[in-house]
């Protein structure tokens, strides 16, 4: 398939002199359509008196192109005017022809072609060479053309009473033949071109090329490595009209000011490195473009940020400064312009920028590479004022080393409009990071120590402020001590001065009361903390008789318990240190006794037996036993019987009536003096154990 010109638009609507003649024709470049208008005629009228069908009319508007062939085969072409006024008329000279030495033209056609779609050229039906003027045979024959083979092609406009009009045509090529291009010829054009600048809005307008200034100097060969895309051999020109570019006069070779309103024209041409007079050198693609103010612009802007817990910084998100209203746009932040006039030192992470107070300044680029730096001012909400504060509460009784706080009666916040919102935490770390919000904190139980108060507003910043907990601990009587007191007595009780109040247990509010044995309190109040504090007033622990040790007439008192020194007496008269009572008579007697809080004293009663010393076991009805059934109601009466060495022979109780008649295992022990003891418990409270002893001289009978 042929490969058609893509930018390669001959219109032309002015006078075009140069390529009026055979010496500088145009080159056909391919197969690609071509439109053009000629006006005039050039330096020489080549045709007239050529011998050819239109030598008697000679040139009126005409146009010369120079044909190369690449590939043999058929030629034929359709010259179709744009206006039914116009009428064409044409020469084929060649092949491989001189511009001086033309000869005359192998095909060639001058009929009246007037109208709509009045078209000429060369066909595959037509079999004529020639067609004269007047003639009404539009159509030639086609050509049969050969690889390498030169021709050149004469168009004109006639002009004459019937047909003034000058319009552009289109002409398009047919046949098995194709034209030599270096713009078609993968050999030489390796790469595609790439047209300048961006499509426009309507796509039939020309490509715009953005510009970032309408009042800087534009050097137009920044867009020749982009066109050119690698292809050697190739150049580019630029020029203010479509003639220029064809025929490559009047270049623009320095920057200039440029406009959005003019239509600019680019030339790619080639050059064969090996063949300066190739006639593939006169090539040439045109293509037209436009420029698009593409400048931007930009407007400073403040972004508001918490200076959080006064730490001198905040986070700033600086990609949501409004500093352009637009999209397709990247920004480049930096801390100074001096920086960002150098391309050093940009901010890396500006949606997490930590900064104190400041500017910074933002590079917008756009997609075409325009660019405008704008200000943005980094400011503080402003701050939150907050203050320390101290809370004391009284301590929990059932914990006194803890108190029930209410956290939001303290004073933190300064009086703010609108009044800030609070929450509290457990430590510094807590409030920060918003973790483990005590959620009570109206009713805050805690040791002495700190909470902190998170105090923050609708924009989200906050302060932390300190509030330090204080337990009001309890304040007890020194002088208030328990009492220990006889069990008949009473005593008084004084919590001591210097308390705001008081309240016994027994409903008393005086400082001291009058109390017997038991348990008492005492509610102290000390400023808003109320104090109880316990007493007792305990009964003195009574002596307790232990043992009772009776011998002849000797009676030794045993005493353990209550509070020493005791203190002993018979009658509860006559009291004695000592614990022993001597002299006292055979019977029944009151052993008393108190210790040192002179308490009622503790009675008991005792008997002091009649001693027996002799028996006299004869059966005469005298002194024939010891007998102690007196003491029959005795708990725990017994009666041991040893012998000199201390080894017991005999025990009485109550099975043998108390009573000992002087013999062992029914046998009379032997003529002597014998040990005995007599123990019972007395039938007190206490079952006082008593011991009486003695001795008693046997004599039996022999």
């Amino acid at each position: 398939m042929r490969k058609l010109l893509l930018l390669f638009f001959l219109c032309l609507f002015r006078t075009f002199y140069a390529q009026a003649d055979c010496a500088t024709a145009l080159s056909v470049c391919g197969n690609s359509n071509i439109t053009y208008s000629p006006t005039g005629y050039g330096d020489v009228k080549e045709l007239v008196n050529s011998g050819s069908c239109i030598d008697a009319t000679g040139e009126h508007n005409s146009i010369w192109y120079k044909i190369t062939i690449a590939t043999g085969g058929t030629l034929t072409f359709d010259l179709v005017p744009n206006d039914q006024d116009a009428d064409y008329d044409w020469a084929i000279f060649g092949p491989n022809v001189s511009c001086g030495s033309l000869g005359a033209p192998i095909r060639c056609n001058a009929a009246t072609v007037i109208g709509v779609g009045a078209s000429t050229g060369l066909n595959m039906t037509s079999t004529i060479l020639s067609a004269a003027g007047g003639s009404l045979t539009p159509y030639c024959k086609y050509m049969d053309v050969l690889p390498g083979q030169t021709y050149y092609l004469f168009i004109d406009n006639w002009v004459s009473s019937t047909s003034t009009t000058t319009a552009p045509f289109a002409l398009t090529w047919g046949g098995t033949a194709t034209l030599a291009s270096p713009f078609t010829d993968p050999n030489i054009q390796t790469y595609p071109f790439h047209p300048p600048g961006v499509p426009a809005a309507n796509p039939a307008d020309p490509r715009e090329v953005v510009i970032c200034s309408s009042t800087a100097l534009f050097d137009f060969s920044i867009l020749s490595p982009d066109i050119i895309n690698g292809n050697s051999s190739f150049g580019v020109s630029y020029h203010v009209t479509q003639n220029d570019a064809l025929t490559g006069n009047n270049p623009i070779t320095a920057p200039r000011m440029v406009n959005t309103s003019t239509v600019y024209y680019y030339s790619i041409n080639y050059t064969d490195p090996a063949n300066p007079g190739n006639p593939l050198n006169k090539c040439k693609q045109v293509g037209k473009f436009k420029f698009k103010d593409g400048s931007i612009t930009v407007k400073n802007a403040t972004l508001t940020e918490c200076n959080n817990n006064n730490a001198g910084t905040a986070l700033f998100d600086l990609t949501t400064a409004d500093v352009f209203v637009g999209t397709n746009v990247t920004k480049k932040y930096y801390h100074t312009m001096s920086d960002l006039n150098a391309g050093i030192n940009e901010i890396t992470t500006p949606m997490a920028f930590v900064s104190a107070e400041g500017v910074i300044y933002v590079k917008v680029i756009s997609e075409f590479g325009c660019s405008a730096v704008a200000q943005i001012t980094l400011k503080f909400y402003p701050p939150i004022v907050v203050n320390e504060a101290t809370l004391r509460s009284c301590f929990i009784e059932t914990n006194p080393s803890t108190a029930l706080f209410n956290l939001t009666n303290a004073s933190v916040i300064a009086q703010q409009n609108p009044i800030p919102l609070k929450k509290y935490y457990p430590s510094l770390t807590d409030a920060i990071n918003q973790t483990n919000e005590i959620i009570n904190s109206s009713a805050y139980t805690a040791p002495n120590g700190f909470v902190y108060v998170r105090v923050f507003n609708a924009q989200g910043c906050y302060n932390v402020a300190k509030i330090t907990l204080i337990v009001i601990a309890p304040v007890y009587s020194s002088v208030l001590k328990d009492q220990t007191i006889c069990a008949e007595d009473q005593t008084i009780l004084d919590a001591g001065p210097g308390f705001k109040s008081y309240e016994w247990s027994t409903g008393a509010t005086t400082q001291t009361i009058k109390a017997g044995i038991g348990m008492y309190w005492v509610k102290l109040k000390t400023g808003d903390c109320i104090t109880t504090q316990a007493v007792k007033v305990l009964p003195s622990e009574q002596p307790v008789v232990s043992n009772i040790d009776i011998a002849n007439n000797t009676v030794t008192v045993s005493v353990i318990g209550g509070n020493p020194p005791y203190k002993y007496s018979t009658d509860n008269i006559i009291w004695q240190d000592s614990n022993v009572f001597n002299n006292l008579v055979r019977g029944d007697h009151k052993i008393l006794v108190k210790d040192a809080y002179d308490c009622d004293p503790v009675e008991i009663g005792i008997v002091v037996p009649n001693l027996v010393n002799v028996i006299t076991p004869n059966a005469d009805g005298i002194n024939d036993v010891i007998d102690y059934s007196a003491l029959g109601s005795k708990q725990n009466l017994i009666m041991s019987i040893f012998d000199r060495y201390g080894n017991k022979i005999f025990q009485a109780d109550k099975q043998n009536g108390y009573k000992w008649d002087g013999t062992q295992g029914g046998r009379r022990v032997p003529t002597g003096t014998y040990w005995y003891s007599v123990t019972w418990n007395e039938n007190d409270k206490k079952n006082t154990p008593v011991k009486f002893s003695g001795w008693v001289l046997v004599k039996n009978r022999e």
